[in-house]
């Protein structure tokens, strides 16, 4: 029998429903297991650790993260695979944050939650996590895991978790994977799609990682941004990294001062990483004349990156290996970008 750890940080799908106030609360864990019996009642043994307390997804930070990793790391020997139960509103922020913190992953950690909880009657709680599970217990015929990486189940797909953005607030199909496919699909059988699949060493051990540098920031582009703003969130006392969320393929406005402000940031050794603000496609810097002074101000390319994979990756980075960083946020580490 496959041995599962389910890892519950908090989020919607644990919740239910007060008998007196009908507000929907936390459900500690006994209540919690009352509303899933066939959690227990399958081909995979499936034990629990809970956060006390659980947390809202709004109040995840780097420090959860670590506690995450580590209860993964810690039980890595003792079973076949993780599901961690998480809020919806920063699961692709977490699940991203893990793919870098585990190296050499060679076990499923699979990111689940709902968008009703689980005390509800048309709550999608107990689908997406008992696929999660039978996706974190699937073994080929050599005993090898199915999916050794992060990624995210919800509604009917697998996703790879670096490559995941919350796309929707009402549909049960509350996450996208917009510049890479799905890796399983779950319909009456759960159909993988293995050469999509990022594999580790084997051989080599897993390490983990949970030094973040938080000094950080996100830089949105918007046609009439003035130089005061841009200049005050550069000039921001300890920055070290900046995510430039810039226009269509990576492209900016030619104003002088843009260019003088950037260079004069990347010159104080502030790494600045060009996302295109667009969900499906890739920076292309140099493509367009418009993307020409962010290549000279020092200006690195974030391929088709997410947001969420490029902000924890550029803090763990910063947090683990500072003199590295800016080469290692060009490559891809581990299945994060597509780099041409």
């Amino acid at each position: 029998m496959s041995k599962v750890l389910l890892i519950s940080t908090g989020g919607t799908i644990t919740m239910v429903r007060d008998a007196a106030t009908q507000a929907l609360v936390p459900a500690d864990m006994e209540t919690f297991k009352a509303f899933m019996p066939e959690l227990f009642a399958g081909e995979v043994e499936v034990d629990i650790q809970a956060f006390s307390p659980l947390i809202d997804s709004s109040d995840i930070n780097p420090a959860c993260w670590a506690r995450m990793a580590q209860m993964v790391y810690d039980h890595y020997e003792e079973y076949d695979g993780f599901v961690v139960l998480h809020g919806t509103d920063t699961m692709s922020y977490s699940a991203s944050a893990l793919s870098f913190m585990l190296e050499n992953l060679s076990k499923p950690v699979v990111f689940t939650g709902s968008q009703l909880p689980v005390g509800v009657l048309r709550s999608d709680a107990k689908e997406n996590l008992l696929t999660a599970i039978e996706i974190a217990a699937a073994q080929d015929e050599e005993g090898n895991a199915i999916v050794p990486e992060v990624t995210i189940y919800f509604e009917d797909r697998l996703f790879r978790a670096n490559r995941t953005t919350k796309r929707n607030a009402e549909h049960f199909s509350a996450f996208n994977s917009y510049n890479y496919p799905a890796l399983a699909k779950a319909g009456v059988h759960i159909i993988y799609q293995p050469h999509l699949v990022h594999y580790s060493d084997p051989n080599a051990p897993l390490r983990l990682h949970k030094d973040f540098d938080t000094n950080v920031a996100v830089l949105k582009l918007f046609p009439g941004i003035q130089q005061p703003v841009v200049h005050a969130l550069l000039r921001t006392r300890g920055l070290k990294g900046v995510v430039l969320e810039t226009f269509g393929a990576g492209n900016a406005p030619t104003d002088k001062w843009l260019y003088r402000e950037l260079k004069a940031a990347v010159d104080r050794g502030i790494i600045i990483v060009n996302k295109t603000q667009c969900n499906t496609g890739s920076v292309e810097m140099g493509l367009y004349a418009v993307s020409l002074n962010l290549m000279k101000a020092g200006v690195l390319s974030g391929y088709d990156i997410t947001t969420e994979a490029l902000l924890t990756k550029m803090m763990l980075l910063l947090g683990e290996q500072p003199e590295n960083a800016k080469e290692l946020l060009s490559q891809d580490l581990c299945g994060e970008m597509t780099i041409d």
